[in-house]
């Protein structure tokens, strides 16, 4: 829920609007193209060709982070991946010679994973992702002129289509199915892909470097390149569904239905299951024992399992290991702790006077004596060690320490000591 006051600055970058506007009107309903006319947008800060030519060329790229298409098909990864020569024999590493000759038949180009790859987009995807809510993934798709990369289709995510360089065509269609799930990929309809392709567009426009076109999943496009290299970013947003709560119920349910006898009794000797009636008493009362089950399942323990689940596919602002060692080491009262940015925190009490620190995928146990201090840092975001609110001067040292050595806090500007070596 977008709250007022939200600043959401990587969503208002990628669509100029209020972020309860975006979430009223078209978050999951509509398609929005925003003009980099109107914002002022450039993107070339994330990324440009010649950073994509780095990627290609000198950073030691394997599959799947490359892909490569021309009219819709994929081409075989052997064909542009080889050897990295002595010491680094590893045969799927991208070949950029191979590359070059591939884009220059007119071979779309895809980066993928960017958002693990490429520091200026890991800080935006996970700051677009803390923003939605929802967790995000980054592809870059780089189009020789004139060429189609792929055929029309849909995605089973949401995507922020970001215009980085030179001009690409956008021909987009209403879904032939409304938010489909990842169980319900575009090919599996591929006959109602290409009739409803083939119809009137509901958008049909050129971008141009700093545009940006949202997309709910289910929408069908295809993009063609124009009489340039075109290169832009797909951001997709993988949205936690009422489906992923359902999954996550019935997850539950089979956790919890093992606890009952009745369940695990074996079906009668000799069954025949080519028979239609032989499960007529046994089908009954397995349904009738799931919703039972279904019915003792706790609303809250539902809610947390999908917060786990969906805070496991986020990745925090990566942590520097031997920086934060040595400062782990070297830390005063003086010292600044910053909470580690875009780590999904939460504390909730534990038995036996303990706090259980939620933090990412992980759960952290600590005295309840250490609440005051996480729940200090949790809301300010960043405190002096000697700031650290309820404990002793040795205390917070030793709880300082530890949250620097678990990745939930961080030294800023931290280097490593080279004395050390």
């Amino acid at each position: 829920m977008v709250s007022p006051g939200d600043d959401r600055p990587a969503l208002r970058r990628c669509t100029r609007l209020d972020p309860r506007e975006f979430a009223e009107r078209y978050w999951s309903r509509r398609p929005l193209l925003t003009r980099a006319a109107d914002t002022g947008n450039t993107f070339t800060d994330l990324l440009d060709l010649a950073a994509v030519d780095e990627l290609l060329s000198r950073r030691g790229l394997r599959t799947p982070f490359l892909r490569i298409a021309k009219n819709g098909a994929v081409v075989d990864p052997k064909r542009f991946t080889t050897s990295g020569g002595a010491g680094a024999e590893i045969g799927d590493q991208v070949s950029s010679d191979s590359v070059l000759r591939l884009f220059a038949d007119g071979s779309t180009v895809v980066l993928q994973g960017l958002h693990r790859l490429w520091p200026p987009l890991i800080e935006f995807a996970d700051q677009l992702a803390a923003d939605l809510g929802h967790p995000t993934q980054v592809n870059a798709y780089i189009t020789p002129p004139s060429s189609t990369g792929f055929s029309p289709h849909y995605d089973v995510h949401d995507v922020f289509v970001l215009q980085v360089a030179g001009e690409k065509q956008w021909r987009i269609h209403e879904p032939v199915l409304a938010d489909p799930l990842r169980t319900q990929p575009w090919n599996d309809r591929a006959a109602a892909v290409a009739a409803a392709a083939a119809g009137e567009p509901v958008i049909d426009t050129v971008l141009h470097p700093g545009d940006v076109l949202y997309l709910p999943r289910g929408y069908l496009h295809a993009a063609t390149a124009l009489g340039e290299i075109s290169a832009h970013l797909t951001i997709g947003v993988h949205a936690v569904t009422r489906w992923s709560a359902a999954e996550t119920a019935l997850d539950l349910v089979r956790e919890l239905a093992t606890e009952d006898p009745q369940l695990r009794r074996s079906l009668p000797l000799g069954l025949d299951l080519a028979d239609p009636g032989a499960l007529a008493d046994d089908v009954p009362a397995v349904l009738g024992a799931l919703k039972t089950w279904l019915d003792r399942i706790d609303p809250a323990e539902l809610t947390d399992r999908l917060r786990a689940r969906a805070w496991a596919q986020v990745r925090p602002e990566p942590v520097a290991p031997l920086a934060q060692s040595a400062a782990a080491a070297a830390l005063g009262a003086g010292t600044l702790l910053r909470l580690r940015r875009l780590l999904r925190c939460t504390l909730r009490d534990a038995p036996e006077s303990r706090v259980t620190l939620i933090a990412g995928r992980r759960h952290l146990d600590f005295p309840a004596s250490d609440r005051p201090a996480l729940t200090g840092l949790l809301s300010t975001g960043g405190l002096k060690v000697a700031d650290l609110p309820g404990l002793e001067p040795a205390e917070q040292l030793a709880l300082a320490r530890r949250l620097i050595t678990e990745s939930i806090a961080v030294v800023p500007d931290a280097v490593a000591d080279p004395s050390s070596a």
